[in-house]
């Protein structure tokens, strides 16, 4: 049972370790406007008057497109990590990134804050309470607490997940092929089995504050980044993953020190 626990839990340290430093927790796809046509890109693109040299040389001319609704644009593949966003790059090779961090919508919030001071101010005046009109700038700020705030909890919380998982694991080890006596390998079980449900707790926290955060920045977040369809990839399996063998290791462990305990009285 020991070394089962052990297993769980270097399982759990990889599992987070992989999901905490790739970019595939959502994936998706992006609706952008074609861009158009010239002489290096000949597809998926528009021409306009169906003559690239008139588009060129003549700025007076009216350009027009036959295409319409969705045959205007295209749905460019995106996967989105804790740290990292990363797009397909519609008009060369590979992919381009940018920080996740970056993509909260703190240049949204005073409109968004603003919906939400009118749509209070709306509800409570029917009570005939008046609010003073400085309290959409208090939103201003809850709003970037919320998103920026929770975002950087989530990746803290990520943090101390891994770290005591590690702290676990290496009680587990201690406690497998350095333990001396039956006394002193129960306080070091007790002790992997604590540090390990810590860090399921922690884990299960920030996996939840996290996608709390990306649905906020899917509904707010830069025109030109918010996706048209969404779901979840390998890495939030992996994560969700390494929370379940975490558990399952803290309660291989608790049962190990229980059965321990038994069989000493």
């Amino acid at each position: 049972r020991a070394l089962l626990a052990v297993s769980l839990n270097l399982m759990a340290l990889l599992f987070s370790t992989t999901a905490f430093i790739t970019t595939h927790w959502c994936e998706g796809t992006q609706r952008v406007p074609k861009p158009s046509c010239g002489k290096e890109k000949k597809t998926n693109c528009l021409n306009y008057s169906g003559n690239e040299t008139t588009n060129e040389t003549n700025q007076n001319v009216v350009h027009y497109s036959w295409e319409t609704g969705d045959d205007r644009f295209l749905f460019r593949y995106f996967h989105t990590g804790i740290w990292y966003s990363c797009e397909e790059n519609i008009n060369a090779a590979g992919e381009k990134c940018r920080s996740f961090i970056d993509l909260a919508p703190a240049s949204e919030k005073g409109y968004v804050s603003r919906l939400f001071y009118f749509s209070l101010l709306k509800k409570v005046s029917a009570f005939g309470v008046d609010f003073p009109i400085y309290f959409h700038r208090i939103s201003d700020w809850l709003l970037l607490f919320y998103v920026a705030g929770v975002l950087w909890l989530s990746v803290v919380s990520e943090v101390l997940y891994i770290m005591l998982l590690v702290v676990g694991f290496s009680l587990m080890c201690l406690e497998l092929f350095h333990s001396s006596s039956v006394i002193d390998g129960l306080k070091l079980n007790a002790f992997a089995a604590v540090f390990t449900v810590l860090s399921g707790l922690l884990g299960m926290v920030a996996h939840m504050m996290y996608t709390q955060v990306f649905q906020v920045t899917v509904s707010l977040g830069p025109e030109d980044w918010r996706p048209h369809s969404w779901d979840y990839g390998w890495s939030f399996c992996l994560a969700w993953g390494s929370f379940t063998c975490c558990m399952a290791a803290s309660v291989t462990t608790l049962n190990s020190y229980t059965k321990t305990v038994i069989e000493f009285r």
